[in-house]
């Protein structure tokens, strides 16, 4: 079996999908986000801006390899909000994002399926107006070796056309590499077999 190393999500906010049902207005918001504090932070901007709103629903998804998730009916019927927008988050089949739907209630009770319908409805049109991406899940190591060792080390690098994202070279050197999930284990085991050069997570 192949293990997957590559997940979809989003990279910029996708913002303000109007979705309209007997006078209820539903505004769908969707944000990249890379942990709780993100959902906090997008949900209190979003409470400022649409203060006289009845409810802010949502529902987020974090994480490419253990999935976690959340979903709010923020005062609406249970399961009638948030499990409707993290069924879109599913369907979609995106991580690291964070939906919101913000209704203004008018005046007419939509029903326990009225609103799981508008609840779904909104957070499709909004991840239908969102740019989805696929991204890798990569591993991040660092290498530990003698300055001496430097041309052992680089020839590797380029060999296999490695991803640096930082390097500290002194006379004890670390360069810090990400690698595709898939190619991890071979890379790992390609510095660990050299003499004097150590490789570990980070």
């Amino acid at each position: 079996m192949i293990e997957k190393d590559t997940y979809k999500t989003i990279d910029v906010a996708t913002e303000n999908i109007l979705f309209k049902d007997r006078n209820s207005k539903f505004f769908g918001y969707a944000y990249p986000i890379t942990s709780e504090d993100n959902v906090k932070h997008y949900l209190a901007l979003l409470k400022k801006e649409h203060h006289a709103a009845r409810h802010w629903c949502y529902a987020y998804q974090l994480g490419a390899d253990n999935v976690s998730y959340r979903a709010n009916d923020d005062g609406e019927p249970s399961n009638s909000a948030g499990m409707p927008i993290y069924g879109q988050i599913q369907s979609f089949e995106v991580t690291n994002i964070l939906i919101v739907v913000v209704r203004y209630f008018g005046g007419v009770k939509l029903g326990v399926g009225g609103l799981i319908n508008a609840y779904r409805t909104t957070a499709q049109l909004t991840l239908e107006a969102s740019n989805i991406l696929k991204k890798t899940i990569n591993i991040d190591y660092v290498i530990t070796f003698d300055y001496k060792n430097m041309n052992t080390v680089m020839r590797i690098i380029k060999e296999k056309n490695i991803n640096v994202t930082n390097q500290k070279l002194e006379m004890n050197c670390q360069i810090f590499i990400s690698v595709r999930k898939k190619d991890a284990k071979l890379i790992y085991e390609t510095f660990n077999h050299l003499f004097e050069i150590e490789i570990a997570h980070v």
